[in-house]
């Protein structure tokens, strides 16, 4: 609210419950961004900030579905006004339906109105939102007010987390840790990867995470070297990799995990040295995430590094880096990192320099498609104020001798 321009108010909507077909709907999950003002987690919520509203009453509301007897029966009770009140700290809660009359009265008080666009980098969205449609339907109900973006202020904002919202990443490494010592017990020759998946859901709910933070990847053998493989339907093979991009959620924050593991708990020399390469690169990126780095000079450093990796490995040699210093992407192609928080790739400025309190993902990797196999290693690391990052899943086994001895200890 300190970021809004004088006489302006923002509308924040809650996500739609998409059907499947017939009666079936996906999961709820709530709009990241009314969760992180308000902490509601229900659907057909709308949040309504207006700083300078005459009536004091009206600089923070909350608008929530209102329940009844039916709805108590069939789908459990949603929140009551009070309720509203305590879990969101806002003392005025209107229901839903009284949203457009409550706006209307507010309107003729504000000359700016703030729409909730979705402009992440990443963004790919081809399903009109409950978002979209309001934003429509304000600039069709009033076209003589000022319209500004709620997204600078909360990519802003959201890119520097508060010490509870870290708090709750590191419980969400916490229960992927749980998840991996348990695989690490249970991956063998012939084990099939949607058996792996079922491990880590298993483990991930009985821990109280809602499940996965994002569609896993639990790739084996040559899979690995498809970045974004989710079919998880192949059989793992005695001497193969496998690579795992799998991470909980818990209460709606994300963690990020990548590990590459041997199935038959034996590393090749060539697999160690090429896991060797991707730790050490991993552990040197780290160490760059200070505050006053900028993202995109950060990335081309860790490409230098994996240069003199690749050619230690012999998959690259002195000549082809000097006359192209990106020649590393064919074997390293993707980013090192990325914001995490509510999302797993989070909101967070990535031109301005890095300030303390972000979170990001490290996660460099060597795919040789040549060879059958690829390796990535990812962790969620926290910038400190002075001194190194702290590593979030610093207890997570990693080196590659541990990880051979806690798959031969069962």
């Amino acid at each position: 609210m300190a970021q809004m321009k004088p006489e302006s108010l923002a509308v924040f909507n809650s996500n739609d419950v998409y059907p499947i077909g017939a009666d079936s709907t996906m999961p709820f999950e709530q709009h990241r961004d009314i969760f992180y003002l308000s902490g509601v987690d229900q659907e057909e919520s709308i949040l309504l900030l207006f700083p300078d509203a005459l009536n004091v009453a009206h600089r923070e509301i909350l608008f929530v579905r209102e329940t009844n007897e039916h709805i108590a029966v069939w789908e459990g009770a949603k929140l009551s006004k009070e309720q509203a009140t305590e879990v969101s700290g806002i003392a005025t809660v209107y229901w839903t339906h009284e949203f457009e009359q409550v706006l209307f009265d507010l309107m003729s008080e504000a000359s700016t109105i703030y729409l909730n666009t979705n402009e992440h980098y990443r963004q790919a969205v081809e399903t009109q939102t409950r978002e979209d449609r309001f934003i429509e339907w304000v600039k069709s109900k009033y076209p003589a007010h000022h319209r500004a973006k709620s997204f600078p202020i909360l990519n802003d904002i959201r890119g520097v987390k508060e010490q509870e919202e870290i708090q709750l990443i590191h419980q969400a490494c916490a229960i992927t840790e749980k998840g991996f010592r348990r695989i690490l017990k249970f991956v063998e020759p012939e084990v099939w990867e949607y058996e792996i998946e079922a491990e880590y859901l298993h483990e991930f709910v009985r821990n109280r995470s809602k499940g996965f933070a994002y569609t896993p990847i639990i790739a084996s053998g040559a899979s690995a070297n498809i970045l974004h493989y989710i079919e998880n339907n192949k059989q793992c093979k005695a001497g193969d990799l496998l690579l795992m991009d799998v991470a909980a959620e818990y209460a709606n924050y994300s963690s990020d995990m990548t590990r590459t593991i041997p199935v038959s708990a034996r590393f090749t020399d060539r697999q160690k040295a090429v896991y060797n390469a991707v730790l050490r690169v991993k552990n040197e990126a780290t160490a760059l995430l200070v505050p006053g780095v900028l993202w995109a000079e950060y990335h081309k450093e860790v490409g230098k590094m994996m240069s003199s990796e690749l050619v230690s490995l012999k998959l690259l040699d002195q000549k082809e880096v000097a006359d192209n210093p990106l020649a590393y992407k064919k074997y390293f192609m993707h980013g090192t990192s990325h914001h995490l928080g509510l999302n797993t790739h989070d909101y967070g400025e990535l031109k301005t320099p890095m300030k303390a309190g972000m979170v990001f993902t490290v996660e460099p990797g060597i795919y040789i498609p040549e060879e059958g196999f690829g390796v990535r290693l990812e962790d969620n690391v926290v910038v400190q104020s002075s001194g190194s990052p702290v590593n979030l899943m610093q207890s997570i086994p990693i080196e590659a001798d541990h990880i051979e001895t806690l798959m031969n200890e069962r």
